[in-house]
């Protein structure tokens, strides 16, 4: 009956939980402290070099700066984590009595993916309530090198948009009053996929059907001509808002927030695909920490006595550090295109979780 239960011991699932989460955060807490010191040594005389900064606004960036690296260095602590709790339990005999009491190598692994399950948990709620929104706030304020960060005026600049074959362009796109403006607008025709005329205007304004150029005029490829066209309605069916979306940046927005924003880009006619793939990465990160505790199990078993337990850590640890690795490289493809935003997100889970799974079968099954 022990063996059919995923949980074979109440007690030692506690044991082992409470050992894991105190491990990685404690850890985590040290990286933060670490590293946002370092962060804040290079980063302090910048702030203070502004007229009319002082201590409050280095607290400030403190304030946006350590979501950022709680997002970052959390998998690591997990995994750290993970191999620190494991090789103790190790160091202890205390695997050696769970094997010898008749539980699996899954079931010692039990109480860490459920801890894990409710670290990702509590990282995808803090990602989305917290960092999200920090990332934003702190973008907008190094733009303009720690001063006074702009109302914003409503002017957006050189926006594009596609309308069927042929290619819009805005200088400026103006949503401060009642209706939407463009300035120096630029049409490019097109046939078939080929240029076939630029249509130029001074200004546009939004009319019902479409889109009032003044001062247009046609420039025809072929002929190399230009054609005075004076006010006429051009750009029908590209609706106002497709000029109005500002530049999305996946990073800065909760998920059910970006998900709409990619909605309205794709309706728009832009490119989402790297959109998206930080869209399911922002799911696949967090679950990250589950990974841990396969991928540094190698920690956990094998003889204590005979040497090898520094090199099956260090093991661990490469397997886990390897994953990041392909983690990152998987986003840097999905944001050339070269990945699909499933593979970008979901590839390196799926692919360690396997490897992870292999390796703890072929050792301790």
């Amino acid at each position: 009956m022990h063996q059919l239960s995923f949980f074979p011991s109440r007690t030692m699932a506690l044991y082992v939980g409470r050992l894991f989460l105190v491990r990685t955060f404690a850890i985590l807490f040290a990286l933060v402290l670490i590293l946002q010191t370092l962060d804040l040594l290079g980063e302090s005389g910048k702030i203070l070099a502004v007229a009319g900064n002082g201590d409050a606004e280095v607290w400030r960036y403190v304030g946006m700066r350590i979501p950022q690296i709680i997002e970052t260095f959390l998998p690591f602590s997990v995994l750290l984590g993970t191999i620190l709790t494991l090789a103790t339990l190790n160091q202890n005999s205390e695997v050696i009595a769970m094997k010898g009491a008749g539980m699996s190598a899954h079931q010692v692994l039990a109480p860490l993916f459920l801890a894990a399950f409710l670290v990702a948990g509590i990282s995808f709620a803090f990602n989305e309530r917290i960092v999200a929104r920090s990332t934003g706030a702190l973008a907008a304020w190094q733009k303009v090198q720690y001063a006074k960060v702009p109302i914003d005026n409503g002017v957006r600049s050189n926006i594009w948009v596609r309308a069927g074959n042929d290619l819009i362009n805005a200088g400026t796109v103006q949503t401060g009053g009642p209706v939407v403006i463009l300035n120096k607008v630029t049409i490019y025709e097109r046939t078939g996929g080929v240029l076939s005329s630029i249509l130029s205007a001074d200004s546009a304004r939004a009319v019902d059907g479409g889109w009032e150029l003044t001062n247009a005029k046609r420039f025809v490829r072929r002929s190399g001509t230009i054609q005075p066209l004076g006010t006429i309605v051009a750009a029908k069916g590209v609706a106002p808002d497709q000029f109005t979306l500002a530049q999305v940046k996946g990073d800065q927005m909760p998920f059910l927030q970006l998900k709409s924003a990619i909605a309205d880009l794709e309706a728009a006619g832009r490119p989402v695909d790297a959109l998206k793939g930080v869209l399911w990465h922002k799911i696949s990160g967090p679950l990250s920490a589950i990974l841990m505790p396969l991928l540094g199990a190698v920690a956990a078993f094998g003889l204590a006595r005979s040497g090898k337990l520094f090199v099956r850590a260090i093991l661990g640890m490469a397997l886990g550090f390897a994953y990041f690795v392909a983690d990152n490289f998987a986003l840097a493809m999905g944001d050339l295109g070269a990945y699909t935003p499933f593979l970008a997100a979901w590839g390196p889970f799926i692919l360690f979780a396997l490897i992870g799974e292999m390796i703890l079968i072929r050792t301790e099954e």
